[in-house]
């Protein structure tokens, strides 16, 4: 399951997220330390030919973190104040390394990042956007892949 899986399945909750994503440049993501625990970490993300790409400096430790265990967790920056217009929306799934050059290449074409650096290619497992409706409901859409997105309404 790729991003373009996840836009064919969920598309309106796609474009929001996507939205989200794109109006700031650095978001939250949470890796598995060795030990288990949580470790945060600012990141750049891009959705390119279908794909949500996450791209890393050599040998950081979020790099590491995901060459070990590809789990993952983003969060999409929330923006200057608390309003989060258009809620906040969250992805998490599993990261695993490009190493093909021909892709790699085409990334660098296109995003041209500094180099050297860890190229990801994601399958997001959960899609959740939280917000707030009418000034009255918490309102939360959840999407896992099979199924339809969810939608709970809470005062």
């Amino acid at each position: 399951m790729n991003w373009a899986a996840f836009t064919t399945a969920a598309p309106e909750l796609a474009e929001i997220a996507e939205e989200r994503f794109g109006g700031h440049r650095h978001h939250v993501l949470a890796t598995l330390r060795r030990d288990g625990s949580p470790r945060t970490s600012a990141l750049e993300v891009r959705f390119l030919d279908g794909e949500l790409w996450l791209g890393m400096m050599p040998n950081s430790l979020k790099a590491l973190d995901l060459l070990r265990d590809p789990r993952f967790a983003l969060q999409a920056n929330p923006g200057q104040d608390t309003g989060t217009d258009g809620g906040d929306v969250r992805v998490a799934g599993r990261a695993f390394e490009v190493v093909d050059a021909a892709v790699k290449g085409a990334y660098v074409k296109e995003v041209e990042p500094p180099q050297p650096f860890h190229l990801f290619r994601t399958e997001p497992t959960e899609v959740v956007r939280t917000y707030v409706e009418d000034n009255r409901y918490l309102v939360v859409q959840v999407w896992e892949p099979g199924e339809p997105v969810r939608t709970l309404r809470r005062t």
